[in-house]
């Protein structure tokens, strides 16, 4: 018998390599790791609240310096963060190495796309945080409750996305609601190599994990959304409660007192008094597990508390009012590094400790936290979510495309171009038609007609790929190598392309304009089209907001 992907706060089955969060059903707060495949090494014995098998997780903290501190969030619904005490020396350095728990990638059968690099030749890094519910190990099962689902299938209860973008600017993130339906792609358990056909049915996103482990939950990600994830990071409830103690409290805020109990047994447990509360260890998880008592009750109020609990945590570490005690720094490196499973492109310290480091160069400010756009599914498939036709796309696009979902633009300025541009004459560029969409087929002549106007402003060279039309959502230029970027930009420049939009690409051998949807109809380039907009829909909160205030449900007061 399968058991139902909703463990309800307090009910619901697990898998074998399981990790803890829900409220009995409740979420669990996760990480990420790195990009690449393998097999992993998932034959560590259990540790409390670790997973059998599957799912590991570790953190990682860095040998460091003195006073030099080295506290970063590196996501996760948790904490992930990497931290140094210097001194401890090359045994310790290996015995956290040996804490972190590694596993492949990616178990699907489709290779995720590289990066597109920026101007100055910088890529992007995405992380996957996840969040598993498993009750494999005494001490989940003792945080977790609904003994029904004791040594269950696993579930991925907390999925979020963390984008960091190319030039270090700025972070943003996208929750997936764990109710969210969609299609599973097929996966291979590396251990087993007991195939996972991909469905023909939509499926919730969280039974991803216990289709081979967390290298699922990432090929489900690239499969929806078409981002490549360059690392992913795991934890369990038990994880979640140690890093919580070893980091301190973090301040979160309820409008009204909240109990999360019901009659019959649901709820995290969860009980607050109204205003600001300092929240650490076993009571951490409940407000990151907590469905009944916010907002609707459902796990959209849940995603927002995560969200506040989050940028509290990196606000709190930030400041550096916390762990500047050597003892507490090595408990928070020994509680990091034990309680994440990473990817093998993050398996030492040293990784993880290189990665925070690229993290906390963006500010608290340009931190922006997201749910993915949804609406209720309908029928049997009530209470479930579905991605928000365009607007879902919307923001999957803008974490591709590598713009900010706060609407800033970025800091910094596009670089000077070395090459300087050919005569307009001279310039050979190709043009394609990839105006189709999910729903639209190709607009009819689009190419020939941009071409037309290419002509007209005195590219004489400028012909008709009519072979590609790979889709594209927006337009943009793409070039080969930095010899051809300034005939990119002179291009753009013709057609009142943004500047933004031209990108360097391994996927051409000379100039291409590829005309994207944006541009469907004739006429002059839209530029207005190209102002982005993080749709309403996607709630989201700035890491410097610290007004943010859960509702709680009129029904879950005392």
């Amino acid at each position: 018998m399968g058991r139902s992907s909703t463990r309800g706060e307090g009910t619901r089955p697990r898998s074998r390599h399981e990790r803890p969060p829900g409220d009995g059903g409740g979420d669990a707060p996760g990480g990420a790791g790195g990009r690449g495949h393998g097999r992993r090494a998932r034959t560590a014995p259990p540790r409390a609240g670790g997973g059998p098998g599957r799912p590991n997780r570790r953190a990682r903290r860095a040998p460091k310096g003195g006073k030099r501190r080295v506290l970063r969030w590196v996501a996760c619904v948790l904490a992930l963060l990497i931290l140094g005490t210097g001194g401890a020396g090359y045994v310790y350095y290996k015995h956290l190495n040996g804490n972190i728990r590694k596993e492949d990638l990616t178990l699907g059968d489709k290779e995720m796309a590289d990066h597109k690099a920026n101007s100055a030749g910088q890529t992007p890094l995405n992380i996957l945080l996840i969040g598993s519910d498993a009750r494999d190990s005494k001490a989940n099962q003792k945080l977790g409750g609904a003994k029904e689902t004791f040594g269950g299938t696993p579930l991925a209860d907390v999925q979020m996305l963390l984008h960091l973008s190319a030039d270090r600017s700025n972070i943003s993130v996208i929750s997936m609601p764990r109710d969210t339906m969609l299609k599973m792609p097929k996966c291979t358990d590396p251990d087993t190599d007991e195939v996972y056909p991909a469905s023909t049915v939509d499926v919730q996103t969280n039974e991803s994990l216990g289709r081979g482990g967390p290298g699922c939950t990432v090929a489900a990600w690239y499969e929806l959304t078409g981002i490549t994830i360059d690392h992913f990071m795991m934890i369990d409830f038990a994880g979640v409660v140690s890093m919580a103690d070893a980091i301190g409290g973090v301040p979160v805020c309820v409008d009204a007192n909240v109990y999360s109990h019901t009659s019959d047994g649901k709820g995290s447990g969860l009980k607050l008094e109204k205003g600001t509360t300092s929240v650490k260890g076993k009571q951490a998880l409940q407000w990151l597990r907590t469905r009944y008592g916010f907002e609707d009750n459902t796990d959209l109020g849940r995603t927002k508390a995560q969200h506040q609990y989050l940028n509290s945590m990196v606000r709190q570490l930030r400041q550096g009012t916390k762990l500047t005690d050597p003892g507490k720094l090595m408990n928070l490196a020994e509680a990091a590094t034990s309680a994440l499973t990473v990817d093998k492109g993050l398996d030492t310290v040293k990784k993880l400790y290189d990665l925070a480091e690229e993290l906390k160069k963006a500010p608290t400010d340009r931190i922006t936290m997201t749910t993915m756009p949804n609406v209720y599914g309908t029928g049997q498939f009530a209470g479930r979510v579905y991605p928000k036709p365009d607007e879902a796309e919307q923001v999957f696009r803008m974490i591709r495309e590598d713009i900010p979902l706060d609407g800033k633009a970025s800091k910094r300025k596009t670089p000077v171009v070395k090459d300087q541009a050919a005569p307009d004459d001279e310039i050979a560029v190709s043009v394609r038609n990839a105006t189709s969409t999910g729903t639209l087929g190709p607009a009819q002549g689009r190419a020939t007609t941009v071409q037309e106007l290419l002509t007209e402003a005195g590219f004489a060279k400028a012909t008709v790929d009519s072979r590609n039309v790979e889709a594209a959502a927006r337009t943009g230029v793409l070039y080969p190598s930095a010899d051809l970027e300034g005939d990119a930009q002179a291009v753009a420049k013709a057609l009142g392309i943004p500047v933004s939009q031209v990108k360097k690409s391994t996927g051409v051998s000379g100039v291409v304009l590829a005309v994207g949807a944006d541009w469907r109809e004739d006429g002059a380039y839209p530029a207005e089209a190209a102002d982005e907009k993080t749709p309403d829909s996607a709630n989201p909160l700035n890491g410097a907001d610290e007004k943010a205030c859960m509702k709680v449900n009129p029904s879950f007061t005392w």
